[in-house]
C-alpha cells in the first residue's frame, strides 16, 4: 500500500532512517564498551524493542510497571524500571514481571525500597536495584553526597540486590559551549560518586545514565558504563534543535491532510494537539510545533484539538484542500502515545504496521 492510501493523520516511520539510527547507536556503544539499554518510552512497541535487542542491547528501560508488562513480549534479557515504583498495586505488578524476567529498579528513597524488598522477599525473589542520584535536573535522585547512605540502606534489605548507580542528565538540552561544560561537570560528578560508592564498600557493577541529547558524547563520561537513550530511534525536532541529530536522522513524521485554505496565507491541517501534543521546543528556540517536510519555511504556529494552523507567508510552496504534507513533530515520544498504529515506510510504500502496545500505559 502506498502512503497516499492511508487515512490521516497517520504516524509514519522511514525504515531506512530508523535502521540507520539503531545501527549507529549499537556501533557506538560497542566501540566505547558501553551497555546499551534503550528506553522504550519513545516507540512503545515490542517489535521495535526486539530489533534493539538483536543489535546488542543488554535489555530495555521503561518508566512504568504497565510498560514493563507490555515489553515482556519483546523477550528482553532484563528490564530496568527507571521510575519510582510506589504503591501496592505497582509493586505487585513489578513482582509478577520479575517472576518472568530479571528486573532492575532505580531507587531514591527508603519507602519505595522497603515496599519492594518486602514483596520480593515474600515471593522468594531478588530484585536488582540501582541507587539514583540527581545530577542537575532536580527531579528524582538524592544529592551525590547522600548516595552512599542510600546505597547502604538498599544493600541491607532482603530481596534486593544492589548493582550500582543510576542518574539522568536531562538538564543537558543543547550541545553548545554550555552543554559541553555541563558534560564535563557531569563526568566529574559521576566519577566522584563512583569513588564514594566504592569507598563505602558498595558495588558499582552498573553505572547507568545517558540520554539522546548526550548519546554520542557518552565517552566523555568515563565512569559511566550503561546508557539509556530513547528518542534516538526516531529523533525529532527537539533533537535537531539540541544538535544531536540532523533532519536526515528524523525517521518519524505525521502525515496530515489540508482541510482548509480559506484564510489566505494560512492553511489548516487535520492534526492538532490530539495528534502532535502541544510541547514546545525544549531549547526554547522558537514557538512552533513541527517542521513541514514539503515546505520547511512554513511555520506550524498553533493547534486546537483537531486543527493545525500552518502559516505559509514565508513558504515558496502553496497547497490546496486535499493535499497531504508530512510534519516532523517537536517531541515524538508523546506523539507516539497519541496514536494507535504506526506505519513503517520504505520508498513511499507501507511495508510494516505496528500497534502501539504501550500506548496509555500510565500506571
Amino acid at each position: 500500500m502506498h502512503i497516499s492510501e492511508l487515512d490521516t493523520p497517520a504516524l509514519l516511520i522511514d525504515l531506512d532512517i530508523m535502521e540507520r539510527n539503531l545501527q549507529r547507536a549499537a556501533r557506538y556503544a560497542a566501540e566505547h564498551n558501553l551497555r546499551l539499554r534503550p528506553h522504550t518510552k519513545t516507540h512503545k512497541i515490542p517489535e521495535l524493542a526486539r530489533r534493539q535487542i538483536k543489535l546488542g542491547a543488554v535489555g530495555v528501560t521503561v518508566a512504568k510497571t504497565t510498560e514493563a508488562e507490555v515489553m515482556l513480549a519483546a523477550e528482553p534479557p532484563d528490564i530496568l524500571v527507571a521510575y519510582p515504583v510506589v504503591g501496592r498495586r505497582k509493586v505487585e505488578r513489578l513482582i509478577e514481571v520479575a517472576r518472568r524476567v530479571p528486573v532492575t529498579v532505580s531507587l531514591d528513597n527508603e519507602t519505595a525500597a522497603r515496599s519492594i524488598s518486602e514483596a520480593a522477599a515474600e515471593a522468594g525473589l531478588r530484585v536488582q536495584t540501582l541507587a539514583e542520584m540527581d545530577v542537575g535536573l532536580g527531579r528524582v535522585g538524592v544529592a551525590p553526597g547522600e548516595l552512599p547512605a542510600l546505597g547502604r540502606l538498599i544493600a541491607a534489605l532482603p530481596g534486593l540486590e544492589l548493582k550500582g548507580i543510576a542518574f539522568y542528565a536531562g538538564h543537558i538540552k543543547k550541545l553548545d559551549e554550555k552543554g559541553f561544560e555541563q558534560i564535563e561537570q557531569l563526568a566529574e560528578t559521576v566519577e566522584r560518586a563512583v569513588a564514594d560508592f566504592r569507598s563505602a564498600g558498595l558495588p558499582v557493577e552498573v553505572v547507568s545514565g545517558g540520554s539522546t541529547p548526550t548519546l554520542y558524547q557518552s565517552h566523555r563520561i568515563p565512569a559511566m558504563n550503561e546508557i539509556r537513550p530513547g528518542t534516538y530511534i526516531f529523533n525529532d525536532r527537539n533533537c535537531v534543535a539540541c544538535g544531536c541529530a540532523t533532519w536526515r536522522d528524523c525517521a518519524a513524521s505525521i502525515l496530515v491532510t489540508v482541510v482548509s485554505t480559506a484564510r489566505g496565507n494560512r492553511m489548516i491541517v487535520d492534526g492538532g494537539s490530539k495528534t502532535f501534543f502541544s510541547d514546545g521546543l525544549a531549547t526554547g528556540a522558537d514557538p512552533y510545533f513541527g517542521r513541514l517536510i514539503e515546505a520547511p519555511e512554513a511555520r506550524f504556529v498553533k493547534m486546537n484539538e483537531e486543527h493545525g494552523y500552518v502559516d505559509l507567508e514565508d513558504a515558496a510552496a502553496r497547497f490546496h484542500v486535499g493535499d497531504r504534507v508530512r510534519i516532523i513533530p517537536n517531541h515524538i515520544c508523546v506523539a507516539v502515545n497519541l496514536h494507535e498504529k504506526v506505519y513503517g515506510v520504505r520508498d513511499g510504500q507501507v511495508v510494516e504496521e505496528w500497534t502501539v502496545a504501550g500506548r496509555g500505559k500510565l500506571q
